[in-house]
C-alpha cells in the first residue's frame, strides 16, 4: 500500500526557521535508509506558507485565490513523503524514527492513498485512460 506522510506545521517553520546541519544530516540518513529499504518513493520539505497561495472552490462558480501565510499553523504540510508500506503499522513504526534533531515538528499526520480499486464508480474506459497517463508520466508504485 502506499500512503503519504506529512509533517505538519508549526510556528518556527512557518517562520522560516531553517533547519540545522545536524537535522539536515539525519533526515538525509533517514530518507536514505527509506530508499534503501524500497520504501521512499517521493519526498520533499515545503516553503512556509507565506509563500503559497490557496484556489478555494466551495460551491462557487469561479473559484477564489487567497495569498499565503494561512493562519492555523497545524493543518500545515511542511514536507511529505510517498512510501510504499506492507500496512499501516510499517509507515508508523517508521514514523516514529523520523528524525527531529532540532525539534521542531509537531505531528506527523500517515494517509493511505487511493487506488482505482477503491473507486465504486471507476469504468473500464476511465482505468485505461489512467493507466496510460500513468505510463506517459512514469508515475509510481501502483496504480
Amino acid at each position: 500500500m502506499r500512503v503519504m506522510v506529512m509533517i505538519k506545521g508549526t510556528d518556527a517553520i512557518e517562520a522560516g526557521v531553517q533547519p540545522s546541519e545536524a537535522l539536515l544530516r539525519d533526515m538525509t540518513a533517514f530518507n536514505e535508509e527509506l530508499a534503501a529499504a524500497g520504501m521512499m518513493l517521493a519526498g520533499e520539505g515545503l516553503h512556509p506558507s507565506s509563500k503559497g497561495k490557496r484556489v478555494v472552490f466551495g460551491g462557487r462558480d469561479t473559484p477564489i485565490v487567497v495569498d499565503g501565510p494561512f493562519a492555523e499553523t497545524k493543518e500545515l504540510i511542511a514536507g511529505f513523503w510517498i512510501w510504499q508500506v506492507k500496512d499501516m503499522d510499517e509507515a508508523v513504526a517508521w514514523a516514529r524514527r523520523i528524525p527531529d534533531t532540532d525539534k521542531l515538528h509537531g505531528e506527523v499526520e500517515i494517509r493511505p492513498i487511493l487506488s482505482i480499486e477503491d473507486f465504486d464508480t471507476i469504468t473500464p474506459e476511465i482505468v485505461t485512460r489512467e493507466e496510460a497517463l500513468r505510463d506517459r508520466i512514469g508515475s509510481y508504485g501502483e496504480a
